[in-house]
């Protein structure tokens, strides 16, 4: 069975964090995270759902950390955040997206930013609703 890819995009920046999230939505997916893995490639990650914080024990790499409201907007994040930690729990997160070291930095991303996040094939369709969110919003 093929596991879905999300992409995950910042409109507000106008940037990707990731091209290739896999959702860890069972308790099992959950429990297991990265565990067991070397390295996040630059266009990958994992979105866990439902999450209101994580840990890296047994994980061998440190991480960047989006905690995410359940609208996808932004309420907090960990840049660069050890192996072997407990993560900070927050409250009002709905999901937490772990991704590769400096994704936050060269995404730009931010407290407050709403990001997408759709199968690639929905992308297109999902970019152009939020055009024309922005576009409302400016007028």
């Amino acid at each position: 069975m093929h596991e879905l890819q999300y992409c995950v995009y910042n409109p507000v920046r106008e940037t990707f964090l990731s091209l290739a999230v896999m959702a860890a939505d069972t308790t099992f997916a959950r429990l297991k995270g990265l565990i067991g893995r070397l390295k996040l490639r630059s266009d990958e990650g994992l979105w866990v759902v439902p999450s209101r914080g994580i840990h890296t024990i047994g994980v061998i790499f440190p991480i960047d950390l989006v905690y995410l409201d359940e609208d996808y907007r932004v309420i907090h994040f960990e840049e660069s955040f050890p192996a072997f930690r407990v993560a900070p729990w927050r409250k009002q997160a709905a999901s937490v997206l772990q991704l590769p070291l400096h994704t936050i930095y060269s995404s730009q991303t931010q407290l407050g930013d709403q990001l997408v996040i759709c199968v690639a094939n929905e992308m297109e369709h999902q970019l152009r609703i939020t055009e024309l969110r922005l576009t409302e919003q400016v007028k």
